[in-house]
């Protein structure tokens, strides 16, 4: 039987469970999650500036519409663009993380890797959004740093238009000291 979620040192809401309740979650969607702002000129200028990143697809917007069609994200700036802002008078909050959602043991998560596939460039002036799946739950393993279950998730980047402009797989490590 699932416990309801209980708040820990990760500061998320871990559901608890078995391993064959997390297995039954492969394939599970986030709800689509909305960017509160669009992509915009003055923030990756902004990015950039602190990189010291000359690049003219950042800085140039001749240079970047005829090179791509606008002014170009740098590729760092993919997570920044879906954090929900601090505050909103609405209140509403972020949703969770769907890893943390993975009814398993635990209750420490790390973040073991992370990759990001751009299928093409984000431009200025775009609204993205993101869905998140789990996409593999491994059994059991013994680490240095415990006993625990590697959760596999793929994030789907499209903007406003529906179109795929990049995908991140994440594991992390879930586990108990």
């Amino acid at each position: 039987m699932q416990e309801a979620p209980t708040k820990n040192q990760t500061g998320f809401d871990l559901k608890f469970g078995t391993y064959e309740q997390a297995k039954a979650m492969i394939g599970a969607k986030s709800e689509v999650i909305f960017s509160d702002v669009e992509v915009n000129v003055p923030m990756i200028k902004y990015y950039a500036a602190h990189l010291e990143d000359a690049n003219p697809s950042y800085w140039d917007e001749d240079f970047a519409t005829q090179a791509w069609g606008g002014v170009v994200s740098p590729p760092g700036m993919l997570m920044s663009w879906l954090m929900p802002l601090p505050w909103k008078p609405s209140g509403r909050g972020a949703a969770p993380l769907l890893a943390t959602q993975v009814p398993l043991p635990g209750d420490t998560l790390i973040n073991v890797s992370t990759e990001t596939e751009f299928i093409r460039p984000i431009r200025a002036g775009e609204r993205l959004n993101v869905t998140d799946e789990v996409a593999d739950v491994t059994p059991e393993k013994q680490t240095r740093l415990g006993k625990g279950h590697f959760i596999t998730t793929v994030a789907t980047f499209r903007n406003e238009k529906g179109a795929v402009v990049a995908k991140n797989k994440n594991v992390m490590f879930r586990f108990s000291f």
